[in-house]
């Protein structure tokens, strides 16, 4: 018999067994939709970040420290979603939830007039317009908390 006739056949019970095998993991509670956080249990990365309204000041890691929890938000004015999720923000922090919002990507004039208009639920907003302080927090895109 022909090896090309037996090549689909291979493929297939391949392709059968990697069904069966993500089957399996699903069923074991892995969800294949969720994305891993790899700072779960672990102190937020080492950086010095500046002020959104006050370039002169600048913020360690000890902003992270208050020895109570804190929302940290990953919001920019370019993101509609982000828009969406302000109102509540708002709500939050008027229940006296401590947020410190992380501009990124973003331009400071923008962000300004954003919080402006819209209301400042932050009690600090930190500047990230390269983005390089979202990457050390495995940030994929805005908004994310």
């Amino acid at each position: 018999m022909n090896k090309k006739f037996f090549l689909p056949l291979i493929i297939f019970f391949l392709l059968i067994v990697a069904f069966f095998v993500q089957l399996q993991r699903n069923a074991q509670g892995d969800d294949p939709k969720a994305l891993e956080s790899a700072l779960i249990g672990k102190p937020v990365p080492t950086k010095t970040l500046v002020d959104l309204f006050d370039e002169n000041k600048v913020y360690g890691n000890e902003i992270f420290q208050q020895g109570k929890p804190i929302l940290l938000n990953v919001w920019a004015t370019w993101c509609p979603t982000c828009y969406a999720e302000h109102q509540y923000l708002n709500e939050l922090a008027a229940q006296g939830i401590a947020i410190i919002g992380l501009d990124y990507k973003d331009k400071t004039d923008k962000a300004i007039k954003w919080l402006k208009d819209l209301k400042n639920p932050y009690q600090v907003v930190l500047k990230d317009e390269k983005g390089a302080f979202g990457l050390d927090l495995g940030v994929y895109g805005a908004p994310e908390t």
